[in-house]
């Protein structure tokens, strides 16, 4: 008889975890242990998903602002820096921006409007309509940004980010101007030297920024993508993906994951006998609808996953059936039916219209989704999450 229940996330506890930590060990040990108190067992392909503060945390991924503001230094030596689209977040950015204003001497930073690129709002885009701009062509300085707004606080933080920017910048002895644009090369009018500080647009930011004829073009991920003075990094992503740690440093994005996802693996096997597949999460891909903050401020869902989690579903729409297909049946016949179309499936749906509306996003995406909305961003003390039955179906 096919199991009444579908996919389970549970949250599991751990200890704090710190520097130098095993953390291969204590998620071994922490889902084994929640398994036999809880009284449910471990299946092949369930998923455990480990936040990615964790992992950083315990490999001591961390850097100073002096770290960054050398960096800075060292990739700007005049001491300019254009500082385009970066978001708005006094967790994600705020200790980035104080290190380049402290490798700095003048810092120009370009703010799109009306929200940055994870829909962090400066301004209403009805206000935009009323003021008769066009917000793909208009470029503001500060003082008709003012003039035209006002003074704008961020509704779920109280902060005016072009004012606390600027203090910030202008605390670390760096002056600081301002421009509003959402074409990436408007930056130029002001400064030839270019950090591209967007995230999921930071490869075309650059390269409109140089065939422009920019003197210097970085992006965020190029900051830090190997140690400074003894400061962790991150050769992929740089500063992408980091934290707000302390009032002078940050925790970077994790590295090492896939080597970390396979140890973690490894360990599960050997302590309970079952394949389970293993990820590292950071910032789910869903958009709030309320704040129309979308929530992926990281480069990626998942920068470390075992093999088996791969691929997009490749699954049929049951209502669809129900509606067309097997519109004649009803009760046991229909679910009969439709459990054979299941299993008779092809294995590439793609393009047919039993899929329409499914939703054919990567596993690591969709998991990691699911993982970050569980275990959450405060005090649910649950930075690893075990997910099962994600792999089932109707029929199973």
């Amino acid at each position: 008889m096919p199991s009444l229940s579908g996919t389970i996330a549970r949250g599991v506890r751990a200890p704090i975890i710190r520097q130098g930590d095993d953390l291969v060990s204590i998620v071994a040990d922490s889902v084994a242990q929640a398994a036999v108190e809880e009284h449910f067992e471990l299946y092949d392909r369930d998923v455990v998903g480990i936040t990615e503060a964790v992992v950083a945390r315990a490999q001591g991924n961390y850097a100073t602002v002096d770290q960054i503001a050398q960096d800075i230094r060292a990739k700007y030596p005049d001491g300019e820096v254009g500082v385009l689209f970066p978001i708005l977040s006094r967790n994600r950015f705020a200790m980035c921006l104080k290190g380049i204003a402290r490798g700095a001497k003048r810092v120009v930073i370009q703010l799109s409007y009306p929200s940055d690129e994870v829909g962090n709002h400066l301004v209403d885009l009805d206000e935009v309509d009323e003021k008769g701009l066009d917000p793909y062509r208009d470029v503001l300085d500060e003082t008709r940004y003012r003039e035209l707004f006002g003074i704008r606080l961020h509704p779920f933080t109280g902060v005016d980010y072009v004012q606390y920017y600027g203090d910030l910048v202008r605390k670390e002895g760096a002056q600081c101007d301002f421009l509003f644009a959402n074409a990436p090369t408007a930056l130029l009018q002001a400064t030839k030297n270019v950090l591209c500080c967007d995230i999921h647009t930071r490869a075309r930011s650059k390269r409109l920024n140089k065939a422009a004829g920019a003197a210097i073009v970085y992006g965020l991920d190029e900051i830090l993508t190997a140690p400074v003075q003894g400061s962790g990094y991150n050769a992929d992503f740089g500063l992408l993906g980091s934290n707000k740690a302390t009032e002078e440093s940050v925790k970077l994005f994790p590295r090492g994951c896939s080597e970390f996802v396979e140890a973690v693996q490894q360990e599960l096997k050997a302590r309970t006998g079952k394949t389970l597949e293993v990820m590292v999460y950071g910032d789910g891909a869903f958009r709030d609808p309320v704040g129309k903050i979308w929530e992926l401020a990281d480069p990626v869902v998942s920068p470390g996953y075992t093999k088996g989690l791969e691929g997009t579903p490749n699954e049929l729409k049951l209502k669809y059936l129900a509606d067309n297909q097997f519109a004649g049946l009803s009760g046991e016949a229909l679910k009969a039916a439709i459990s054979q179309e299941i299993r008779n499936k092809d294995a590439q749906l793609k393009g047919t219209m039993a899929t329409e509306g499914t939703t054919p996003r990567r596993y690591t995406d969709l998991l990691g989704s699911l993982c970050d909305l569980t275990s959450g961003s405060g005090d649910k003390g649950t930075p690893i999450v075990l997910v099962q039955r994600y792999f089932t179906n109707y029929t199973d």
